[in-house]
């Protein structure tokens, strides 16, 4: 990796030398006033092409750097409210220094130094980074994503996070309204880059902070794509079909109308090649959705989710069917509404092998284990089949009553099912290879969800500037039925027996367990807000907030008399019902400078925590009154347009769950029991965030840095007894001091040449520590995990006719433990990628994906390495409207679903089953009808589409 990373940096470096030429002036008005943030940019004379541009800083001031260019070009410069200007330049064959350029007033006359009406490729306007979107050249088929890959500042990683300036972006609008969703996803991938004129980029806001006027007090950032005004009268769409081998297809649809403010899209996605979202991706379409998974989790499932339903992160085949519709517009003036329509439907069938390795407590203070057991060795094999289908409706109103009131109100519904088949068999045996326990059998799940959720905000503005009064209401309603079916046979071995013989228990079931679950969520907060002066607000406000939990679980056996589940089993049958009501009055400011923001808000929470439970007809009660403080506090440093610091703080404090405070014993699995502690005490957490970016516009480079921790005082965990046979019992339990900490980086830069040649550089850093607690076997333990992983990326493009895109990521992750046999694990992960993609000769698209993965330390019988090599051969006719694409996945049938999970108590190997070698033909079709306004010969404006 070294070498690499060497080879990199050196190959950076004469590339950055290359552009030798610095230019470089001030920028004033016609009073002599600097001014910052104006764009001083090159474009050639011959077709007006971007050569380079930067802004200027605090002091007016600029600086260029560029090759030497013998063709003639303009330098211009443009700033809002103020006339451009314009210089022409034969040649640039040496450093130049501008001095002092003025821009006068737009109301003055500079004869041949001014222009009017041009668009720079940036602006800066108070807090919008505006791009023209025609000042980065891609490619006609090219998507939105590829277009923010090209600007200034914006990354976007392989699991399509975006980044600005080191800001990840969490919202993504078409013109100011959610395409779908408002994580943008589809729209990235699907909506054409032609049609975008700006693309804007802000501060996230809350509706309150939006209506109001205030700042973000988060670190988030939004991105607007605006549609061109010649673009937004009319319909584009998309449509995909392909068939191949192993009976492999895929169906894409995508059709969107647009016309002024009105907005109309429909998709429609089928396909059985582990796509679960929507892509059109213009050379692999959805095959890259196959990709194994083949990496180290240090938290999570690696699950995906869509419209409230998750499906496995590449884990099984699954058969996918998408149908979605959005609807915008405006009925009538301050009246704009948002509707979408989502059905999802997937069927995965997965095989899938485990070696889970977990550890046990030696010794605690030189008190030694008593058990022979030092660690459990833990393998399975499953076969599971799951449907799982969801409706899901979602909705947006903004209502602009008057000048001074906005009201906004966002309804969600969701229908869900899911259907799950499970056999499986395992078993469990010592460090010495002693067999402890094996059991085998059958499951079936059934599971169906109905839920609504609500969001309100009202605001009034009052009779003072920055005077202000909001309310904020968000609801939560939902409910569960699940059933399930078991049919097991669970043998227990045990060396109790004076003359060594063993004792086996055994625990044979076929019974059916039928749960209730209802959550009910509340919670509504009131503010008022009132400037002191221009820069200083204060608020105070209330917080009321309720939510109750409730889980009814019956339990019955089967009656072989009856031939039914008739016989009610007291012992998995229990009732239990949480509540917590918490109010919180706070008081706080928002003090907002030019160059810093600061704010607080303090406050006490009130807390009435309820509990209930009934089990074994004995009823359980647990109830607490709490007074607990409510703090949070944020920082924002501008060192200038282009630099930030950004620091918040939260306190948090968590009710336990009424399973875990209530006495009751769940025994509803045969391998371990679990019971709640009336003692618990809220988990109680501190959370601090920090990040640094800057953005160098001369050098069209930039770097960033973020971190954060957490820790807990009484953290919730579970003790666990763990008996001779490796069955356990549970119980809760609370543990002060643990924590976790998170430091990142990223450093990027882009280079465009005075040919065709352009070239893109991302570094990135991540890493973690965690440190844990547990109680095993009336033994404490401690896990101190780290995780570090690099990344180095690099794109290199010539002109419209080849990209080459190599990537190498490497992974590492150990975990230090304290009374355990075992005091030491670590794992790695090499990645490496090439990614090519060539339009060249005229009507050819020819794209490559190519991957090698190296997994460390995975047990015996899971592969530690394969190749994922696909490749997509594409001809354009019609006037590119068709393409004819072969496309083959994973060419060199290696493909592999393996993974390694590193917790505080053990190491697991899983492997799953994943997409294998396919061919699949499919043919691509676009249809593009925009609208422009002419004059018929009796001078009326008509629409027509060209």
């Amino acid at each position: 990796m070294q070498k690499l990373l060497t080879l990199l940096l050196f190959f950076t470096t004469i590339l950055v030398s290359g552009q030798n030429i610095t230019l470089k002036g001030k920028i004033t008005d016609d009073q002599n006033f600097p001014l910052e943030s104006a764009t001083v940019y090159l474009t050639a004379v011959k077709d007006s092409s971007i050569v380079n541009y930067t802004i200027t800083d605090k002091n007016g001031n600029w600086e260029l750097k560029t090759r030497k260019l013998s063709n003639p070009v303009f330098l211009k410069v443009s700033y809002v409210g103020l006339a451009d200007y314009k210089e022409e330049i034969q040649s640039i064959e040496q450093d130049r220094d501008f001095g002092a350029l003025k821009l006068a007033d737009r109301s003055t006359e500079l004869n041949e130094l001014v222009i009017e009406n041009e668009i720079p490729p940036i602006r800066v306007k108070k807090d919008t980074l505006e791009f023209n979107a025609a000042s980065f050249k891609v490619r006609p088929d090219a998507n939105v994503k590829t277009l923010l890959e090209q600007l200034p500042g914006v990354t976007v990683d392989d699991e399509g996070k975006i980044k600005v300036n080191g800001k990840e972006v969490n919202q993504i609008l078409v013109n100011g309204k959610p395409f779908f969703d408002k994580d943008g996803k589809i729209a990235l991938e699907n909506l054409p880059a032609e049609i975008i004129n700006k693309v804007q980029v802000t501060d996230t806001k809350t509706k309150e902070e939006e209506y109001t006027g205030k700042d973000a007090e988060g670190n988030n950032a939004s991105i607007n794509l605006t549609i061109d005004e010649d673009k937004n009268k009319g319909f584009f769409s998309r449509f995909v079909g392909g068939y191949g081998s192993d009976k492999r297809y895929e169906a894409n649809a995508l059709v969107n109308y647009f016309k002024g403010n009105r907005k109309i899209s429909l998709l429609a996605s089928s396909n059985n090649i582990n796509t679960t979202g929507f892509s059109m991706n213009e050379v692999f379409d959805s095959m890259s959705g196959g990709r194994g998974n083949n990496s180290i989790y240090m938290s999570g499932d690696g699950s995906f989710g869509i419209n409230g339903m998750h499906f496995g992160g590449g884990n099984g085949i699954t058969r996918t069917n998408i149908f979605g519709i959005t609807y915008g517009d405006q009925w009538f003036k301050g009246f704009d509404p948002n509707i979408n329509y989502f059905y999802t439907g997937a069927d995965t069938e997965n095989r899938s092998k485990t070696r889970s390795e977990t550890f046990l407590p030696t010794e605690d203070n030189g008190t030694p284990n008593t058990s022979s057991n030092k660690s459990l060795i833990s393998e399975s094999e499953s076969r599971t089949d799951t449907f799982k289908y969801a409706h899901n409706f979602s909705s947006e109103f903004e209502f602009k009553v008057d000048s001074t009131t906005t009201l906004y109100f966002a309804p969600k519904f969701v229908k869900a099912s899911e259907r799950t088949n499970s056999e499986s068999r395992s078993n469990t045996k010592n460090q010495d290879g002693k067999l402890l326990n094996e059991s085998s059998g059958a499951n079936s799940n059934n599971n169906d969800n109905n839920g609504f959720e609500t969001e309100l905000t009202a605001t009034k503005m009052l009779n003072k500037k920055g005077r202000s009064i909001s309310l904020e209401l968000s609801t939560e309603n939902n409910t569960e039925d699940r059933s399930q079916y078991t049919n097991s046979s669970t043998f227990f071995y045990e060396d109790t027996n004076d003359d060594g013989i063993d004792e086996t228990r055994a625990d044979i079931r076929n019974q059916l367990v039928t749960n209730g679950n209802k959550k009910d969520y509340y919670d509504a907060r009131i503010n008022f807000t009132e400037p002191i002066t221009d820069s200083l607000r204060i608020k105070v406000g209330t917080q009321f907030r309720d939510e109750t939990s409730v889980q009814n679980r019956k339990g019955f056996n089967f009656n072989d008399g009856t031939n039914s589940f008739s016989d009610i089993s007291d012992e998995l049958t229990n009732y239990t019902r949480g509540n917590t009501t918490k109010i919180t009055p706070y008081a706080g400011f928002n003090l907002v400078k030019k160059k810093y923001s600061f704010g607080a808000s303090l406050g006490t929470s009130v807390i009435n925590f309820r509990n209930f439970g009934s089990y074994m007809g004995t009823d359980y009660t647990v109830n607490r009154n709490y007074m607990l403080p409510y703090a949070n506090a944020n920082a924002h440093l501008k060192l200038g347009k282009s630099q930030s610091v950004y620091v918040n703080y939260n306190y948090n404090a968590n009710m336990p769950l009424a399973s875990q405070i209530l006495p009751i014993t769940d025994l509803s699995s045969p391998m371990y029991t679990t019971t709640g502690n009336e003692n618990l005490n809220p988990n109680v957490a501190h959370s601090v965030y920090l990040s640094f970016y800057d953005y160098d516009w001369a050098t069209n480079s930039g770097y960033s840095f973020y971190g954060g921790a957490t820790y807990n005082e009484n953290e919730v965990i579970t003790f666990t007894d763990v008996d001779a046979s490796a069955k356990r019992t549970v119980l809760y339990g609370n543990m002060n001091g643990t924590y976790d900490a998170w430091l990142g980086g990223n450093w990027n830069k882009q280079i465009k040449t005075e040919g065709a040649s352009k070239y893109k550089v991302n570094i990135s850093m991540y890493s973690s520590m965690r440190f844990d607690k547990g109680i095993t076997n009336n033994l404490e333990y401690e896990a101190t995990s780290y995780s570090i992983g690099p990344k180095v990326g690099f794109s290199y493009d010539y002109g419209e006719l080849l990209n080459i895109s190599p990537i190498y990521s490497f992974t590492y992750n150990e975990s230090h433990y304290t009374n355990y046999a075992t005091d030491f694990q670590s794992n790695f992960v090499h990645k490496a990628g090439l990614q090519t993609t060539s339009y060249w000769p005229k009507h050819i698209v020819w794209g490559n994906d190519f991957t090698y993965t190296y997994n460390s330390n995975l047990g015996d019988g899971f592969k530690k390495d394969f190749f994922l090599w696909n490749t997509s051969l594409g001809y354009n006719f019609l006037s590119n409207k068709l393409m004819f694409k072969v496309k083959v996945y994973d060419i060199l049938n290696q493909n592999q679903g393996t993974s390694r999970y590193i917790s505080p108590t053990a190491v697991t190997d899983m492997q799953n089953t994943v997409l294998k070698r396919y061919v699949m033909f499919s043919l691509s079709l676009k249809l593009d009808k925009f609208g422009t306004k002419k004059k018929d010969d009796d001078g009326d404006n008509r629409f027509w589409f060209f």
